[in-house]
């Protein structure tokens, strides 16, 4: 199975990328991964919020395979700690589905059609975080829960 993270926008900020690009290179050794980037929207300031989700929307959907088993992360999705997410994983992995995408909406979230496509949501906090701060936190978190299922030291409990 390929995982791939799907996020509106670039990464700003360098230090924040090098931090992703040190977990991406970490998940290498786990499993096959990668992160698909759609740019930002252009000339959004005559657009609703509403108008803004839509296009986006479009764009998301013309990347997702029908047979992609499709995770949002979303404020509203389920939450797992880490051990437990380990666990959500590895029976995901042994599912027929031959991608596992993982996306990240804008700064707006996500559109209805986006939500009626999903397979699934996972929220990785109560707490709100920017979508650019969330892609490090997933992907740590990725890397973590690859440690968990080999049994490796990188968590403590």
């Amino acid at each position: 199975m390929k995982f791939v993270l799907l996020m509106i926008g670039k990464t700003n900020g360098e230090s924040l990328q090098k931090l992703i690009e040190d977990y991406q290179n970490r998940l290498q050794h786990y499993l096959s991964f990668e992160t698909l980037v759609i740019p930002e929207l252009k000339n959004t300031k005559n657009l609703s919020v509403l108008e803004q989700k839509e296009k986006e929307a479009e764009i998301i959907l013309k990347i997702i395979d029908n047979q992609d088993d499709v995770i949002l992360l979303d404020e509203k999705g389920k939450q797992f700690g880490s051990v437990a997410f380990a666990g959500y994983l590895e029976k995901k992995m042994h599912s027929s589905a031959k991608r596992m995408v993982f996306v990240v909406g804008g700064p707006f979230g996500f559109s209805q059609k986006i939500y009626d496509r999903a397979n699934g949501m996972i929220s990785m906090s109560p707490m709100t975080f920017s979508h650019q701060m969330i892609r490090l936190i997933f992907i740590e978190q990725l890397y973590r829960a690859m440690t968990i299922i080999r049994g490796e030291s990188y968590h403590h409990e």
